[in-house]
């Protein structure tokens, strides 16, 4: 079944709880169920169920003994939607076609997406000054009420000299997209300098060149930043043959109420599923039935805005993912696999507030996190940028996120006795290998198998025929031009 075929369906023919390849028929499901018209119905419970310390002397927020289920209200109250009515939308065309214009970069594009579905709730639009200082100085912002939602990550547009002054006094301007399409509308706007400098000695702790989100879009970006009220004519789409798995905030809401999820634990990832992956969200599942949940529900949710050049591609980790489903690693029944449609800034502990927060808009009640989430490699220097513990103590104590229950994941590791992922034990330590990401996809691109149990088979064929096409491609670039 080809990959798009395969994304019509919510479900595959076959599934199993653990990581061998044991597997039972199960009966598809029309991923249109995604979109089935229900009353959302949030439910925000306490109960006193708890957790045991994840590791000594430490107190994840998951550790409170108020731990919520179910459906979580939403940042702000309710979920933000800045999509134009359609009975509305040739008058905002004509409107629109008026105005100053702004461009779009393809990040730009992607977080306009970001906004208009309520990611970012309650954000309205991009920031203006008073909520990107906030953003930028406490990594949250402070609501009508009173009360602090948190924004880690601003959320901004630069625009050049130029386009400033092509606006001059207008309240308004259109957005035009990378293709010069009218995507929508910034109203009542606000125009203030773009500090560089600052925007990233805050955002990611230094100012070292080779920072991927820096050097694509803020080093060459404009000196000033538009902030406004957004609106956006119509749905985002990428005609990439996956936007029936980019599920917005309320479409999931929908969904976990027609399971009747009174749990959903969050799962964020920019890498291939590989079996420690799955013995982490399989038992983390059992550790919500054990805690007295029903149905606890699973949203695999990749990232699929801006990624460094050297990630596996979106469209290439869905076809992975679909087959690890496929093959019976994780249960289609009990899993939702969706995009998560925000760049990628590789900010470590700050952008891993961000992550989390907007899980929280899209009905998450608990977040998983791991080693060094969001982080990179220093890019001058042989060491990681960011501590690899300090983004699951972030999450522990960020203003904001209290209402959010954190699970740090164990350290998973290919157990050679066993021959399988399995939770590394250190009192014999000796029978671990770690398979970094760098290590998997140097496998899969000099044709090495992993060991036996590492990843599904359907999984790693996927990742090695995407490494045999790029290595395809670059034989036949240097092939010299043929003479005539």
């Amino acid at each position: 079944m080809s990959l798009v075929a395969k994304l019509h369906l919510a479900t595959s023919p076959q599934i199993s709880l653990n990581t061998r390849q044991t597997t039972i028929k199960r009966t598809p499901v029309p991923i249109a169920a995604y979109y089935t018209k229900i009353k959302s119905k949030p439910i925000y419970v306490s109960e006193s169920l708890g957790f045991k310390p994840a590791m000594q002397g430490y107190s994840p927020r998951s550790l409170r003994s108020s731990i919520k289920c179910s459906l979580i209200e939403p940042d702000g109250g309710a979920v933000v939607e800045l999509i134009v009515p359609e009975s509305e939308r040739a008058s905002r065309v004509l409107e629109a076609e008026s105005l100053p214009k702004v461009k779009l970069t393809r990040i730009d594009l992607e977080w306009v997406h970001v906004i208009s579905e309520g990611w970012a709730s309650p954000l309205k639009g991009f920031m203006r000054e008073e909520e990107y200082l906030q953003s930028l100085h406490f990594n949250c912002l402070k609501i009508k009420d009173g009360s602090l939602v948190n924004m880690s990550l601003p959320i901004v547009l630069a625009i050049g000299d130029d386009v400033k002054e092509q606006i001059g006094s207008s309240p308004n301007v259109g957005l035009l997209g990378p293709n010069g399409d009218l995507v929508g509308i910034l109203r009542s706007i606000e125009i203030f300098k773009h500090n560089k400098e600052e925007r990233i000695a805050r955002t990611w702790g230094t100012t070292a060149p080779g920072l991927p989100y820096v050097d694509e879009i803020i080093t060459n970006a404009g000196n000033w930043l538009i902030g406004g009220d957004l609106e956006v004519i119509n749905p985002i789409k990428y005609n990439d043959g996956l936007d029936h798995y980019r599920l917005s905030p309320k479409q999931l809401r929908q969904e976990f109420d027609r399971r009747q999820a009174d749990a959903v634990f969050a799962f964020q990832l920019r890498n291939p599923v590989h079996n420690g992956h799955a013995l982490l969200m399989n038992d983390t599942r059992k550790r919500l039935l054990d805690m007295g949940y029903k149905n606890p529900i699973l949203l695999l949710h990749p990232l699929g805005g801006f990624t460094k050049a050297d990630d596996v591609p979106l469209d290439v980790r869905m076809e992975q993912h679909s087959k690890v489903l496929e093959d019976g690693v994780l249960d289609p029944e009990t899993t939702i696999v969706s995009i998560f449609p925000s760049p990628m800034h590789y900010a470590g502990p700050t952008e891993v507030q961000w992550h989390a927060k907007a899980r929280i808009n899209a009905g998450a009640n608990f977040y998983i996190v791991g080693r060094d989430p969001a982080g990179m490699g220093h890019p001058t220097e042989k060491r990681d940028l960011y501590d690899p513990d300090h983004g699951k103590k972030v999450l522990s104590m960020a203003p904001g996120l209290e209402k959010l229950n954190i699970l740090p994941f164990k350290v998973a590791a290919y157990d050679t006795v066993a021959k399988e992922m399995a939770f590394f034990d250190p009192s014999r330590a000796k029978d671990f290998l770690f398979i970094s990401g760098t290590k998997m996809r140097t496998f899969a691109r000099t044709g090495e198998n992993p060991p036996d149990g590492f990843m599904c088979p359907g999984g790693w064929k996927v990742l090695v025929n995407y490494y045999k096409s790029l290595q395809a491609e670059d034989a036949s670039s240097q092939q010299p031009a043929l003479s005539v």
